[in-house]
């Protein structure tokens, strides 16, 4: 029988597995869906999306299940005043390779993060999360009295207590080993590189919310390792980026497959955020050139047309394919078996303690 946890009883799930909410593409409502249904908590990750793709979105898990899932936006970031010109001739080359012309850089759409947090607080997921920095008290006040578990990412001691203080529910706490953008938002990138054995038993002694560990968990006996350091839960994102369910692209899919534990590296190369990828030939030939790059989301605008090339053509040394250090122990399994797999996993390693 798999034991209860704080997190459990907070979200009214069976298992503390948390399928993390991959933007851009890899969680897709059919995945949320599948983990939901299978006693986990599934996710959908909207980073900047407009409200009505919230909205649409949302209903399309409901669609598929009754159980709860959660939905993850980012918090905006102020737009820095930068010139990409110098960002965008280091990509000409590859734009020559893929045989496509320099497109005009981008901008945010004009809509806002409060527009997209009014369509949460209308549809009410069970849960709600944020990425990148914090939300006003009144915003988390809103969701919690609408129903909504709040959760907020930190990467360091300190913002997990800045969390606590905004009267988030439960604290994802991002280590080193994760995959995906850096959650960092009250320090750099250098100090907030903690890994989990390191940061989780400090968090949970210093926080009385519930502490979920993202960042290298693959199968039961990382699950267990989590539940022995304090933590409550454990958020997984590289585990399901091989599932059928997942929109990553096949490339991609492969890509964590075949990886392992030097494939991947932290890296302002693909939108100017710090961001944990495979090392292919995109990064490598950029960060020769660090000191050009433009900051975020500049060098995302700036690249955008060649990732997204790149992934048409299914070119891998050229797109964005993010993931985490424990990509050595990917599986390809549907999602809801592989939920099974990691809860019984779990179990053994357990009775194998015990015994």
């Amino acid at each position: 029988m798999w034991p209860g946890t704080p997190l459990t009883r907070l979200l009214g799930i069976r298992y503390p597995i948390l399928q993390a909410p991959m933007a851009n593409g890899p969680s897709t409502p059919e995945l949320a869906a599948a983990v939901s249904d299978a006693g986990a908590l599934g996710s959908l990750g909207f980073g900047f999306l407009p409200p009505e793709a919230v909205r649409e979105g949302i209903l399309a898990i409901r669609r598929r299940t009754d159980r709860p899932f959660g939905v993850n936006l980012f918090v905006p970031q102020e737009l820095p005043r930068a010139d990409p010109a110098e960002a965008l001739a280091l990509l000409d080359p590859f734009r020559e390779e893929l045989g496509i012309e320099r497109t005009t850089v981008g901008r945010p759409p004009a809509v806002t993060f409060e527009d997209a947090v009014a369509v949460v607080l209308e549809e009410r997921p069970a849960v709600f999360s944020f990425t990148f920095g914090t939300l006003s008290g009144d915003v988390v006040s809103a969701l919690k009295e609408n129903a909504v578990t709040v959760l907020g990412t930190a990467t360091t001691v300190s913002e997990g207590e800045e969390l606590e203080r905004l009267g988030v529910d439960a604290v994802v706490a991002q280590s080193s080993e994760a995959g995906g953008h850096r959650g960092t938002f009250a320090a750099d990138l250098e100090t907030a590189m903690i890994g989990g054995m390191a940061l989780i038993p400090q968090l949970v002694d210093r926080l009385g919310v519930p502490v979920v560990v993202a960042g290298g968990i693959m199968d039961g006996r990382g699950i267990v390792a989590a539940l022995v350091l304090g933590a409550a839960g454990v958020q997984l994102g590289t585990a399901f980026l091989a599932c059928p369910e997942s929109g990553a692209h096949p490339a991609h899919k492969r890509a964590v497959l075949e990886g392992g534990d030097q494939s991947t590296v932290v890296t302002r190369a693909f939108t100017g955020k710090p961001a944990r990828g495979f090392r292919n030939r995109l990064v490598r030939e950029l960060e020769g050139h660090a000191d050009r790059l433009a900051p975020f989301p500049v060098q995302a605008f700036a690249s955008a047309d060649v990732r997204e090339e790149a992934a048409k053509q299914g070119e891998p040394e050229l797109m964005t394919m993010l993931a985490g250090q424990g990509v050595g122990l990917a599986r390809s399994l549907p999602a809801g078996e592989l939920v099974a797999t990691l809860a019984a996993e779990a179990e053994e390693t357990l009775r194998r303690l015990a015994s």
